[in-house]
Parts: structure tokens; C-alpha cells; sequence
């Protein structure tokens, strides 16, 4: 799947219209006159941040949307208040409006927590929801497997009544947690275990960021979800695959509950001045954006912060929106590769090298040139005069002349890169050697006359000379050369601190057990490594985020937390190539 992807990924001038699965639907939806306006929504709980898998999804639920002159909702599945902090409510809303989506309304589950309550009367009074004793282990023995049939509770045939009047005293708060549930009362043969008389609420007596104490009982997800997308008008709610055999319980409380003929049940919203446009949803599934030499789980991830392993949750190596975007990776990117992707029912891994040539794409074409030297090397010109200095006018990009020029500062004294120099070259080599020549970009032609050691006999310093004919307007400057290297002012650079990223594991399945090993022993010791390199001013200038190509060396950003004018730190986004498929992996 990641090769054909991959020979594929060449972005077409005028986009086509797409043709996915869902975007069929909608389109024979609209046609078929069943909806005349597209509603959907991005449905994350706010108990972490949004990784690259999330991308995927924000871009098909806003994209779809937007493509389609409908609306999306925001909505955070806040029904879980264990696990819920505002701190990730406000990272996931910064990520999606980050990726250049918007949302037309931002709700949250808890909004409707006094419907969903009153919709599980109603199902009590229908006779499709029971209160149950039994213990979390006593439903799971009753449960059955796969190959055997459940058993029906010992309380599944309470009377109405009596099932009210728990259900309002569990409401009450008069039940220690996990005392009692409240179950839907479907079919405990099925065949489909999640339509095995599912709990539709539990006791849980903890406070909530949105409603406080208010709340000693909380829906449970499926219910909440199904609910949720239809008290909002939702026309497509988009999953991934593994939702697929939880949408017979969806379309089951949507039905049951039928909130679209059910005012009564939404009048706490009407009470509150709160929008309501209920109406029937329909579920579809989509394949998951899952990406080799990576982790997403999400206790994987929250371990891997907690024991320290990367520098946090924005650590420019973590899969999340934020550790990308830290790390250099643009929305337009992203946007890239869930296009390239595409969306399908088909569940598949992607290549790394499908995400990084994104970014490649998104850079080569938008991102100005600078020069940095990386692992740097002093050399002198001696046949310029102490002192000498002067500017000379390059290209921020070859190919876009609306990015302008700047002045970058030239003078008898150099770094260029330590691996730009070899006293024993190798076969084929073209670059500086001693008594050879190599062009300077932008500058002219140089000769290395004389290595300088140290006493352990390292390379310290090179010396040599400048031809003058070979400056650029001279006539020798186009004097034929097989190398060239890039350089900076010794004189004028600034010295940064340029932090070199790689892959954060080294095998391409690092939640593979099979060995006996865990993803911890997949870490890639060479994923972060921290070298003082030096910049010219001009990127040492730039503001946080802002993007470059290093010229020879790669794309860098520069860290959007750390980095300032006069101690810039850029780290490193991608490299000029795909250094991974040499090493055969």
C-alpha cells in the first residue's frame, strides 16, 4: 500500500474532483433530495492531545463540510470527567483551527446531559432500559463470547416503575459508584456483543469541568455519541472502522430514543436558549491514517511522556498535531497527505517516507533559502585582507521571485561543513580536498592550501585562497568546477543551537511483541541529537515557526518555544532526501 502511495504522490496542478466512498454518499444524498443541507462534526474527548491520526479525521469531517456548503460542529465527548482536563480542550481546539478548519458551533456532550437523562426515561417507559445490580464481573460472566450466547440479567424484568424509581434515585445520588447501571434491554444472544444489553449510564460521583457536582451518574459513549450527533442535525457522522460494529447500538438508541419526534426531550435545550436541529444521522466508517516507525496509542503515548522518555506531549518526535507542528511540519502538509492517502474501507499502514515527502513538497515549493553550517570547519582565505568584508544579494528561492533577496555577509574567514572536507577522499568524491578546488555558493572558487592540526592530529583549520577571476560578473565565473558547498561569515554568523530529529523508533512496527520486546525497546537512540552549528542573520531573525531550507542540508523550523533572535534554535523538520530507504529499511 505505502510503494503505490508513494508512486503516486505527485500533486496534480488542478485537483480533481474526489471520488472517495464518502464523498458518493453525500453527493447521491444531496441528489436523492434525502438531505438538502450537510451537517457534520468532529466528535474528540477532550482526555489528551490530537495526534496525526486525528488529522485524517478532522480533515474528512471539516473538508466534507466545507466541500459540500454544509456546517461542522466542534464537539468535545466530555463524559468521562476522570480523564478530562481543559488544558487538552484548549490544545485540540488551537490544533483543529491550526489545520485551517473552523467550526460552525462548539459544543460539548455535557450540553446535553438533562436530554440525554430524560431520553433514558423515555426508553424505561418503553420497556428498552432496565436497572441493573449486577457487578462489572457479573456482567462480564453474563456477557457470553463470541461463540456463546449471554444470559439475561436477574433484574431485566423489573417493572417500569420500579426501574424509574431507581434510575431517578441513582440520579439522586443515593448509590455509591458502580452500585447500579442503567442497561439497554436489546437481545443478550446476539450475535454482535455490543448489542448484549449495553450499559447506557454508570455511577460515577466525580466532578465535571462543565457541570461540577451536579452530575452523580454519566452517560456512557455509544449512548452519549448517538444522542449527541442527533439532537445536532448531524446528516453523516464519519468513524473509523472500528465503530463499525457499534453502529447497530447507534442506530438503535437513535431510533428508540427518535429525538426528531420527541420535542418534549428537548426542551431543557430550548430552556437554555441552546440551538437544537434534531434529525436522524447515519453512521459511516472509515479506515484509521496509521504510519509505520510510529506509536498512537494513547497510554503508549501518556507513558512515554510520564516516564520521560521524549520531552513532552509537543516533543517535535510524538505523533501529535502538536509535536508536529513543534517539529516543522506545516497544515498545508498534512492536508497533503490525507489527500494522498485518500479514504477508503480498506485498513492499511502508510510508509514514514509518505508523511515526510508531504512536508518535502509543501517546503520545496514555499519555504525561502538560507544557509547554516551544521558541524562547522574555520576556513581562512589568506589572500583577502584582514578585515575585508563585504555583502553579497542571493535568492530566497530559486523558483519563486515574489519571496525577494536578501544580503548575506562575506569575509576572509569561513566555516563551511566538517563533512565538505576529506584528506583522504573517497571514490567519486567532488567536494573540498587539500591542493583542490571547490566553488563557494554564490562567491566564486576557492583552493584549500593548507590543513591545520591539532596536537591529537584533528583537522582545525583549513587555508586557502579566493580565485578572483571566478567572482560572480567575472570572467572565469563560470570556470567549470565539479563541486560546490555551502559556507557562512565566520566574522557575522550567529551561533544556534540546531537540534538534529529523526525517527522516534527504529523498527517499522514498534508495537510488535512477538520477540518478547515492547515499543520501549524499539526507542531510536539517534532520534534527538543537539549540535551548536551557526546561522546566517538572516534566519537567526526569523520569528518562531517560521521554515527553511538549510541549503544542502534539510528543512529546519525554528522552535516555536525556544528560539529568539539573538539565541536561535531551529530544529530539524526533514532532510533534503529519504535517507531511510538507503539503509534498506
Amino acid at each position: 500500500m505505502s510503494h503505490s502511495i508513494a508512486a503516486d504522490a505527485g500533486a496534480p496542478a488542478a485537483p480533481a474532483e474526489k471520488q472517495d466512498f464518502v464523498r458518493q454518499i453525500v453527493r447521491q444524498d444531496l441528489a436523492s433530495g434525502k438531505h438538502v443541507a450537510i451537517r457534520t462534526r468532529f466528535p474528540p474527548e477532550p482526555n489528551g492531545y490530537l495526534h496525526i491520526g486525528h488529522a485524517k479525521a478532522i480533515c474528512l469531517d471539516f473538508g466534507i463540510a466545507a466541500e459540500f456548503g454544509g456546517l461542522c460542529n466542534l464537539r468535545f465527548d466530555d463524559t468521562n470527567p476522570e480523564k478530562e482536563h481543559p488544558e487538552f480542550v484548549q490544545a485540540i481546539q488551537d490544533d483543529v483551527r491550526w489545520l485551517g478548519f473552523d467550526w460552525a458551533s462548539l459544543r460539548h456532550a455535557s450540553d446535553y446531559f438533562e436530554v440525554f437523562y430524560l431520553a433514558a426515561e423515555k426508553l424505561i417507559v418503553q420497556g428498552d432500559a432496565f436497572v441493573c445490580d449486577l457487578s462489572a464481573e457479573q456482567v462480564r460472566e453474563y456477557r457470553g463470547t463470541l461463540t456463546e450466547p449471554g444470559r439475561n440479567s436477574p433484574y431485566r424484568e423489573r417493572s417500569v416503575e420500579e426501574n424509574l424509581d431507581l434510575f431517578r434515585r441513582m440520579r439522586a445520588g443515593e448509590f455509591p459508584d458502580g452500585a447500579r447501571t442503567l442497561r439497554a434491554k436489546i437481545d443478550m444472544a446476539s450475535g454482535n456483543i455490543n448489542l448484549r444489553d449495553p450499559a447506557l449510564y454508570r455511577i460515577k460521583k466525580v466532578a465535571h469541568q462543565n457541570t461540577g457536582d451536579a452530575w452523580p451518574i454519566y452517560p456512557m459513549y455509544d449512548y452519549a455519541h448517538s444522542l449527541g450527533d442527533a439532537v445536532e442535525g448531524i446528516t453523516h457522522s464519519l468513524c473509523t472502522l472500528e465503530f463499525e460494529d457499534h453502529r447497530p447500538l447507534y442506530d438503535w438508541c437513535v431510533d428508540k430514543v427518535d429525538l426528531a419526534n420527541s420535542p418534549e426531550l428537548l426542551a431543557p435545550l430550548l430552556a437554555r436558549g441552546l440551538p437544537n436541529e434534531a434529525a436522524k444521522p447515519r453512521q459511516i466508517e472509515f479506515s484509521r491514517l496509521n504510519i509505520n516507525y510510529t506509536v498512537m496509542s494513547k497510554r503508549k503515548l501518556v507513558a512515554m511522556v510520564n516516564d520521560n522518555l521524549v520531552d513532552g506531549w509537543d516533543d517535535p518526535r510524538m505523533p501529535t498535531l502538536q509535536g508536529l507542528r513543534r517539529r516543522g511540519y506545516t497544515p498545508a502538509s498534512l492536508r497533503l497527505l490525507v489527500d494522498r492517502v485518500g479514504i477508503s474501507k480498506q485498513n492499511s499502514v502508510i510508509d514514514f517516507s509518505v508523511l515526510e515527502g508531504a512536508l518535502r513538497d509543501d517546503l520545496d515549493a514555499h519555504a525561502p533559502r538560507r544557509m547554516a553550517v551544521v558541524e562547522p570547519l574555520k576556513f581562512v582565505l589568506t589572500n583577502l585582507p584582514e578585515g575585508h568584508a563585504e555583502t553579497l544579494v542571493f535568492s530566497n528561492h530559486p523558483k519563486d521571485e515574489s519571496l525577494g533577496t536578501r544580503e548575506v555577509p562575506f569575509s576572509r574567514e569561513l566555516w563551511i561543513e566538517r563533512e565538505d572536507f576529506a584528506e583522504v577522499p573517497p571514490k567519486g568524491w567532488k567536494r573540498l580536498v587539500p591542493g583542490g578546488e571547490v566553488r563557494l555558493r554564490g562567491a566564486g572558487i576557492v583552493r584549500c592550501d593548507e590543513v591545520v592540526k591539532d596536537a591529537d592530529g584533528n583537522v582545525v583549520e583549513l587555508r586557502g585562497t579566493l580565485d578572483p577571476e571566478s567572482r560572480p560578473g567575472m570572467e572565469g565565473a563560470n570556470r567549470k568546477i565539479k563541486g560546490t558547498i555551502h559556507w557562512l561569515d565566520a566574522t557575522r554568523a550567529v551561533a544556534a543551537e540546531i537540534r538534529l530529529y529523526d525517527r522516534l523508533f527504529s523498527v517499522a512496527d514498534p508495537d510488535d511483541e512477538s520477540e518478547g520486546k515492547t515499543y520501549r525497546d524499539h526507542l531510536n537512540p539517534d532520534s534527538r541529537r543537539v549540535v551548536q552549528g551557526y546561522v546566517e542573520p538572516a534566519a537567526a531573525a526569523a520569528a518562531p515557526e517560521t521554515c527553511f531550507q538549510f541549503e544542502r542540508t534539510g528543512y529546519f523550523v525554528a522552535d516555536r518555544r525556544d528560539h529568539r533572535a539573538g539565541a536561535p534554535v531551529f530544529n530539524r523538520s526533514v532532510g533534503l532526501r529519504d535517507t531511510w530507504m538507503q539503509k534498506g529499511d
